[in-house]
C-alpha cells in the first residue's frame, strides 16, 4: 500500500484514467460491432469516418495499439467494401 502523498494521489490518478479510458474502449467496440452488423451500404459508408475518426484518437491516445487501430479500420473498410458487391 501506498505510504506518501504523491503514490496516494498517483493511484487516484490512474483509476479515474482507467475508468475513462474504459469508457471510451467499450463505447469505441459498440461502434465497431454495430458497423459490422449494418447491411445497408449507404448507412455503412456514412458510419465508416465516424468510426475510424474514434479509432484514430483512441490509438493517438494509447488507449488502443496503433496496430490494432490500423487492423480495424482495414477489416471495417474491406467489409463496407464487400457489402456492394453482395447486393
Amino acid at each position: 500500500m501506498a505510504h506518501n502523498a504523491s503514490a496516494k494521489k498517483r493511484i487516484r490518478q490512474n483509476e479515474a484514467r482507467r475508468l475513462h479510458n474504459r469508457y471510451y474502449a467499450v463505447t469505441m467496440r459498440n461502434a465497431v460491432r454495430k458497423l459490422r452488423a449494418c447491411d445497408n451500404k449507404e448507412e455503412a459508408e456514412k458510419s465508416l469516418p465516424l468510426v475510424s475518426k474514434m479509432i484514430d484518437k483512441l490509438a493517438k491516445k494509447n488507449v488502443i495499439h496503433k496496430n490494432k487501430a490500423a487492423n480495424l479500420k482495414s477489416k471495417l473498410a474491406h467489409h463496407v467494401n464487400a457489402l456492394g458487391k453482395a447486393a
